[in-house]
């Protein structure tokens, strides 16, 4: 990508700092409505599990109380505290939905941080909604532009791209410019993981990545509300996202992905609700 160019990050930046929700396509709108949904009845399903009762436990343990809900329990905590539980339990029983293409989660990636700063900044369901998409749409075309290439060297994709889309979806319900989110999303790049080594003992890490992700991009947007500067460049950069998480020869990078056709073209379309709760490479 030339660097005479804006940026990927500008242009991301550009689409969600001025979208508003009408923009959007009616269809990928009501399935935005669909799949947020699903997430809310996976989020009370995962509170029967050991997973969900010990994430809540923990988290409350710090003991910073808040106005943010906690999906299905009678908890406030702050945003951040708030997002990474609901992102545990939005996630944790791999049933949530899943875009083929990019080997993501698209809604875990977004909501737990549109549900806690649209609830303590007490924005419209059109605002958080619009946040939402612009920030699932970006984890989405990261995903696509690494062609899986997050997996074969051991991240676990949906953990790697949650910190960049929860700060789109961040930065856009706290009104910032698009200087604001590109350095938001610099930031993010500098906190962006999730090692797939559970695979080895069935550790429940997995489950827990996009409620950091959303953690980081919650922490990213206020920083560069407050003048904060993160790298332009994150993911195209030298030593930026691609450089370093992917190894060369494992996996074809297609980075015009990322922003061919941005806020025309909307992935989040094609995102598919699981019809059972496994894998989907199974």
């Amino acid at each position: 990508m030339s660097t005479t160019q804006p940026s990927a990050a500008r242009q991301i930046a550009g689409m969600a700092a001025g979208l508003r929700l009408e923009q959007v396509p009616a269809p990928v709108v009501d399935r935005a409505r669909l799949h947020i949904l699903d997430a809310l009845g996976l989020a009370l399903a995962s509170h029967a599990y050991d997973y969900g009762r010990r994430t809540i436990a923990g988290v409350a343990g710090i003991g910073e109380e808040g106005r943010c809900s906690v999906i299905g329990s009678p908890l406030r905590l702050n945003p951040r505290d708030a997002a990474l539980v609901n992102g545990v339990l939005i996630h944790g029983l791999d049933f949530d939905d899943t875009h083929l293409s990019s080997i993501i989660h698209p809604t875990c990636t977004a909501l737990p941080a549109a549900l806690a700063l649209g609830e303590q900044l007490d924005r419209s369901g059109a605002e958080m909604l619009a946040a939402f998409i612009a920030g699932a749409e970006t984890g989405i075309r990261i995903g696509l532009a690494v062609n899986g290439g997050f997996h074969h060297v051991g991240y676990h994709a949906t953990g790697v791209v949650s910190h960049f889309a929860s700060a789109v979806t961040a930065g856009r319900l706290l009104g910032l410019d698009a200087a604001q989110i590109t350095s938001a999303q610099g930031v993010v790049g500098s906190t962006a993981s999730g090692i797939q080594v559970f695979l080895e003992e069935g550790a429940w890490t997995k489950r827990f990545h996009p409620g950091w992700g959303a953690v980081a991009g919650i922490t990213a947007a206020h920083l560069a509300r407050q003048g904060f500067q993160g790298p332009t460049r994150p993911y195209e950069g030298k030593f930026g996202l691609y450089e370093t998480h992917l190894h060369p020869g494992r996996g074809e990078l297609r980075a015009d992905a990322l922003t061919a056709g941005l806020g025309d073209v909307w992935h989040f379309g094609e995102t598919a609700l699981k019809p059972y709760p496994v894998c989907h490479f199974i």
